[in-house]
């Protein structure tokens, strides 16, 4: 299995990192920072992304018996001690497989390790305590333990069965982002080419089968157009589980503002991202320059390994730009601006430990309270911190949950198995 880190330096997402200082950007007002952590302490401080499950399998093979999580981990993306520093309460640990396993036809089954080595992780230690509604979370947060879901990045791994879905259920999973980086028989991504321009009628009933369970449709990863065709058909608020603002960094993988401006009327939240390329506003022109370089240097040279030098040597020369904690904050900002302080939350995207994948400022997950710090300083409100921290998401949660159990009374269950292909264009 190719490690998250790898797969974005193949998508020409990342290149060339070097170790730097666990911070790296200016420390706001103390008397900030000790407010921030305060509030995120009530709210509680929910992420809705980390990917500390895929590290497990691809550095430690799933094997867990030599990592004890109450001591700090400095070659994972999380530990005990560095999520306490943080002041975070609810961890959404990703379950995450390529895309190309769906050409492969193993997705489903790399899904199962990645369940598992989730849920023996959530079991590991008792600081931690698998919730699987928002009951649940307030529980566990108010005995001091962490409370840890689970979310499926990527609609591949169900392979087309309703069935797989409502498994992945059953074992805690409570969200599905419908794509990741490439398109499935039923829905586009936003980082690949049209092919359905949206959702399938079979994506359609895929969106009310997340409705009708209580899991989250997530609308991180897919194209424009299949959030629209998803907020139009869902009967329960949807969430971007790791998603910035596209007219803060226009990556294809951020939400254009005419999406933003229908979360009102649904009540879905947009969790924040971390990640550089998604956070920079410079990071659309220099991967524009990169690729120029890259076709040039192709053009020039026979050797791959010549190339793979070329392009080093570019990089090195025309560092791509890393944003920070105030980019993180104009995100937040827009957002506000367009869907309003009700539909804002955090999904960092942490998924190693080199700094420089992340924004300046949140290199880690003890940085959380730097950034609610940042919005304090620009005048959000002690509730608006807690609504974006978490309570948000609660909110949606509630609702989503409410809507199952009224669906579960008047709709049978959706039985796809063998119609993927009759309802794919």
């Amino acid at each position: 299995m190719t490690s998250r880190r790898r797969f974005l330096e193949q998508s020409c997402l990342i290149a060339g990192s070097t170790l730097l200082a666990r911070t790296s950007a200016q420390e706001p007002d103390a008397r900030l920072v000790d407010r921030a952590k305060s509030l995120l302490a009530a709210a509680p401080l929910i992420d809705t992304h980390n990917d500390l499950p895929s590290m497990l399998l691809e550095l430690k093979a799933g094997d867990l018996s030599s990592i004890d999580f109450s001591q700090p981990q400095p070659t994972l993306c999380a530990d005990i001690p560095s999520m306490r520093e943080g002041r975070l309460g609810v961890q959404y640990w990703s379950v995450f497989v390529e895309s190309s396993t769906q050409v492969s036809h193993t997705a489903l089954h790399e899904a199962m390790r990645e369940f598992d080595v989730a849920l023996r992780l959530i079991r590991s230690r008792p600081e931690f305590e698998q919730a699987r509604t928002a009951a649940d979370i307030d529980r566990i947060h108010a005995s001091g333990r962490i409370a840890c879901l689970m979310g499926v990045e990527g609609g591949h791994m169900i392979e087309n069965s309703p069935a797989s879905l409502r498994l992945f259920y059953e074992l805690g999973g409570r969200y599905l982002t419908l794509t990741h980086w490439d398109n499935v028989d039923w829905a586009d991504s936003a980082t690949d080419r049209p092919l359905h321009f949206g959702l399938t009628e079979f994506g359609k009933r895929v969106v009310k089968e997340l409705n009708r369970i209580g899991m989250f449709v997530d609308l991180s990863h897919v194209s424009a157009d299949t959030m629209r065709d998803a907020l139009h058909v869902t009967r329960s608020p949807v969430i971007f589980s790791h998603s910035n603002a596209f007219a803060i960094d226009p990556h294809p993988r951020g939400v254009p503002d005419d999406v933003l401006a229908m979360l009102p009327a649904n009540g879905g939240v947009v969790h924040v991202n971390f990640i550089k390329e998604f956070v920079a506003p410079q990071s659309p022109g220099w991967q524009q320059r990169h690729d120029a370089a890259l076709r040039d240097l192709h053009a020039r040279l026979t050797s791959d390994q010549d190339v793979e030098k070329g392009i080093a040597d570019w990089t090195k020369a025309n560092p791509a730009p890393r944003g920070t904690i105030s980019d993180v904050a104009d995100h937040i900002d827009h957002i506000r601006k367009v869907a309003g302080i009700d539909h804002l939350g955090i999904g960092s995207d942490f998924y190693d430990t080199v700094p420089d994948l992340m924004a300046k400022g949140l290199e880690n997950v003890t940085r959380y309270p730097y950034l609610f710090a940042e919005l304090l300083r620009r005048g959000y409100s002690d509730e608006d911190v807690m609504k974006i921290a978490g309570r948000n998401h609660l909110r949606a949660m509630r609702q989503m949950e409410k809507v199952a159990g009224e669906l579960q009374k008047t709709e049978a269950p959706f039985i796809g198995e063998g119609l993927i292909h009759k309802w794919t264009p």
